[in-house]
């Protein structure tokens, strides 16, 4: 893999403090596309989507994309397109929050007259090709560095 192609599949996600537990997440090759994100009450205030709805809408995005990109290469009309994703949150054995599971529905509108054999194909493989489901069901390995920084009382 050229280290041109490392760099397209390698995107930086920028998160940031706004207040309380509200962020700013851009995506700075996205043209300056920002998402607000929050914890619901108690915490947070759910100004945005907090991260198991974001990690839900992901999952639910990829296979979409996935199941769209199948159908369109075989010629298929789609119509719309929708998917809804639900997580799951159970305590692990430590106690901790975790989402357990995500149930994901898309619905797909095509015309009669499509082929059904090319629609059946592309309901039996287009999961694999989800980037976010594939690395979900695997288990991702996440590296992760803490830098602190002390500042004087009163500056940010």
């Amino acid at each position: 893999m050229s280290a041109k192609e490392t760099e397209q599949i390698r995107p930086v996600i920028v998160s940031r403090l706004r207040e309380n537990y509200e962020f700013e997440v851009s995506f700075p090759d996205a043209n300056g596309t920002t998402l607000t994100m929050d914890e619901p009450a108690p915490l947070g205030r759910l100004a945005g989507p907090n991260a198991s709805r974001v990690l839900a809408a992901a999952v639910a995005n990829c296979l979409s994309a996935s199941l769209l990109f199948c159908l369109r290469k075989s010629k298929i009309d789609v119509r719309s397109l929708t998917a809804e994703a639900e997580p799951s949150l159970e305590r692990n054995k430590e106690g901790y929050w975790r989402v357990s599971s995500l149930a994901v529905k898309i619905k797909a509108e095509l015309p009669e007259t499509e082929d059904t054999a090319k629609t059946s194909r592309c309901q039996d493989i287009f999961e694999k090709y989800c980037v976010v489901t594939g690395a979900i069901r695997e288990g991702i390995r996440v590296d992760v560095q803490v830098e602190v920084k002390s500042t004087p009382s009163g500056q940010k």
